[in-house]
C-alpha cells in the first residue's frame, strides 16, 4: 500500500510539473475574470442607481426603483451565466469534450420545455414584467387580492413582498393575473369624516381645507397639494360623512392619512364640532295592570 501511495504521489507530481501548474493558472484567471464580470456589472447597477437618485431621501422615485430592480435582475442572470461559463471552460480544460454536453443539454432543455411549462412561464412573465415596467423594487402592490407588500426582490422567476407584519411572500410571476401598484408615480389618501346632523357642514368642510393646506406646509415631501373636500358623502345612521383626497408621494398615503385624522380630532375638538359615535334610545313602557 506505502509502495502504490508513493507511486500515486510522483505520478501526481510529475503530473503537476507538466501541466498541471498550467491548467490551474488557467482556471484561476478564468475564475478571476468571472469575479471581475460580477463586479463590472455590480458597478453598472451602482452607476445607474446614482445617475437616477434625485437626491431626496426618504422618496424613491419609479426612475430610483426601475434601477433596482434592473441592477437585482442582472446580478442574478449574471450568478448564473458566470457559473456555467466556469464549469464548462473547466470541463474543457481538463480535457472533456463540451460539445456533446452542450448538444445534450440543449435537448435536455426541450425536453424540460415541455415538462416544467409552469418554470418557463414564469420565466417569460417576469420578462415581461420588467420590460414593461408594470413595477419594481420597492412598489406597494396587491396581488390577486391575495398579497399585499412591498416589493423587495425581482428575478426572473418569482417577485418576493413583504407585508405589514413583516411576513415575505414569494409569488411565481407566471401565477400573477391582476396586480394592483398603490405606488405608481402618485397616490391619493382618502379620509372619511363623520360629524353629528347637528353640526355646521359648511365650517366642518371648511375646517378641514385649512388642516390639509396645513398637511401641505408640514409635510411637503409626503403631502403634494392641499386636501381636496369632495363634500357629503353619505347619510349614516348616527352621522353625515365627509370624504376629503390629498394627493400624496408613492406610497405615502397611509403615513399622511393617519396625520390627517390626528390633525382632525384636535381641530374638531377645538371647534366644538361633534363627531358622532353609534348611539341607541331606548323607551321603557309600564304596563298598568
Amino acid at each position: 500500500m506505502g509502495l502504490f501511495n508513493a507511486a500515486s504521489w510522483d505520478a501526481f507530481l510529475q503530473w503537476m510539473g507538466k501541466t498541471g501548474w498550467h491548467k490551474l493558472q488557467k482556471l484561476g484567471l478564468v475564475l478571476i475574470t468571472c469575479f471581475l464580470l460580477l463586479w463590472a456589472i455590480r458597478l453598472v447597477g451602482r452607476a445607474v442607481r446614482r445617475a437616477v437618485d434625485d437626491g431626496k431621501e426618504g422618496v424613491t422615485s419609479e426612475a430610483e426603483r426601475r434601477a433596482d430592480t434592473l441592477a437585482s435582475v442582472l446580478n442574478h442572470v449574471a450568478w448564473v451565466v458566470v457559473a456555467v461559463f466556469f464549469v464548462l471552460t473547466s470541463l474543457q480544460e481538463f480535457g472533456i469534450n463540451v460539445g456533446p454536453l452542450i448538444a445534450g443539454a440543449g435537448i435536455a432543455g426541450v425536453a424540460l420545455g415541455f415538462g416544467a411549462q409552469s418554470l418557463v412561464k414564469d420565466w417569460i412573465s417576469g420578462f415581461f414584467l420588467l420590460m414593461e415596467n408594470q413595477f419594481g423594487v420597492g412598489d406597494i402592490i396587491s396581488v390577486d387580492d391575495k398579497h399585499a407588500g412591498v416589493v423587495e426582490r425581482m428575478t426572473l422567476r418569482i417577485t418576493q413582498l413583504r407585508d405589514t407584519e413583516g411576513r415575505a411572500h414569494y409569488i411565481p410571476n407566471g401565477s400573477m393575473v391582476r396586480v394592483v401598484v398603490m405606488s405608481k408615480e402618485f397616490a391619493r389618501a382618502l379620509v372619511d369624516v363623520d360629524v353629528a346632523y347637528d353640526a355646521d357642514l359648511d365650517a366642518a368642510m371648511e375646517l378641514l381645507k385649512t388642516e390639509g393646506a396645513r398637511l401641505v406646509q408640514d409635510l411637503p415631501e409626503s403631502a403634494l397639494e392641499p386636501t381636496e373636500v369632495l363634500g357629503v358623502n353619505q347619510l349614516g345612521g348616527s352621522g353625515i360623512t365627509i370624504r376629503t383626497l390629498t394627493k400624496t408621494a408613492p406610497g405615502k398615503q397611509w403615513e399622511v392619512a393617519r396625520e390627517f385624522r390626528r390633525r382632525i380630532v384636535l381641530a374638531f375638538r377645538e371647534a366644538g364640532i361633534e363627531i358622532p359615535f353609534p348611539q341607541q334610545v331606548v323607551h321603557h313602557r309600564n304596563r298598568q295592570a
